[in-house]
């Protein structure tokens, strides 16, 4: 376990802040960040952020559980961040199957263990990540509750072309161009170049201006489109998990009415069979509902934290 950098002058984090490398079992060298409360601590939370997101970026919300008593911890998935990159142009989103994403997720885990972190644990996870924390919680993550902030569990496409976008990301990975860009993406990171106006991702713009300088004070953070294997991979693994029961844990799940990016009828259909699980819906929020105006950030944290507190 050796340090690892953390940009503490971007991420408006607690005091405390540190960052890790850590080793998956397949030999990649991932990096993972933790923020300890000033206090007393109740337990930690573990953090599973989107596609194309790093530790950085949820130093606001270590603060918030911190003040509550929380330690958290978050990993840079391989593949973006600091972690290891699995293509050779490090700005291409890229990976062959959704179940690596698992290996990362062991990995911080044993970081938990070995940094002697308290117990309980809880989770959230954004986005993609949440569809990297249904399947581990399938597989027995071992947490009391978990928050889901707009879960990619189906990926928001016209029906028309949802069999099109399966058949072309099949075939283009089984026949070795899967490292191709999935069409209208591109290498350039998506805040980086989306006007204030167009973005589907907050309505708060001096949040937007914040990310858009974290990937400006440091490019190697950045990362551009997904390849045709990331979307193979992705569907493939939304599809299994959709056959898949709602695992029996407390759950809340927000989800933004402004939704664009990922399918909101996926999450409404697995909140509605999920025992303990409440929907919260969020009133014109975009996709990151944890980077929104004000009011929609701090009722994201203070709905975490009663249902961690409930569950400690």
């Amino acid at each position: 376990m050796q340090s690892a950098p953390l940009f503490a002058e971007i991420a408006r984090g607690p005091e405390g802040g540190s960052a890790f490398w850590i080793t998956a079992r397949d030999g990649l060298r991932l990096r993972a960040g933790h923020w300890p409360p000033p206090g007393a601590a109740r337990g930690t939370v573990l953090l599973l952020p989107g596609r194309s997101e790093y530790i950085e970026k949820y130093g606001p919300t270590a603060a918030a559980l911190g003040a509550q008593g929380w330690h958290l911890l978050v990993i840079d998935w391989r593949g973006q961040g600091l972690s290891d990159r699995l293509h050779p142009d490090p700005l291409r989103g890229h990976v062959a199957d959704f179940r690596d994403y698992q290996q990362d997720v062991q990995a911080l885990l044993a970081l938990a263990r070995n940094l002697d972190l308290p117990e309980p644990l809880h989770l959230i996870s954004h986005s993609m990540g949440g569809c990297i924390a249904l399947r581990a919680l399938h597989e027995g993550l071992p947490v009391r509750s978990a928050v889901f902030s707009a879960p990619m569990w189906g990926i928001q496409l016209l029906p028309t072309l949802q069999p099109l976008a399966a058949t072309v990301s099949r075939l283009a990975h089984d026949r070795g161009l899967g490292h191709r860009l999935t069409p209208t993406t591109s290498r350039q990171s998506y805040i980086s170049h989306v006007s204030f106006r167009r973005n589907l991702l907050t309505r708060d713009a001096e949040m937007f201006q914040w990310l858009r300088q974290h990937v400006t004070a440091h490019p190697e953070l950045a990362l551009g489109g997904p390849s045709l294997s990331w979307l193979h991979a992705a569907l493939s693994e939304c599809k299994a998990l959709a056959m898949l029961a709602s695992p029996a844990l407390p759950a809340v799940t927000a989800l933004g009415t402004r939704e664009r990016i990922i399918c909101p009828r996926s999450i409404r259909r697995r909140m509605a069979s999920w025992p303990g699980g409440r929907l919260d819906l969020y009133l014109r929020a975009e996709h990151e509902v944890i980077m929104e105006t004000a009011p929609h950030r701090d009722r994201f944290h203070h709905s975490a934290a009663a249902l961690f507190e409930a569950h400690a």
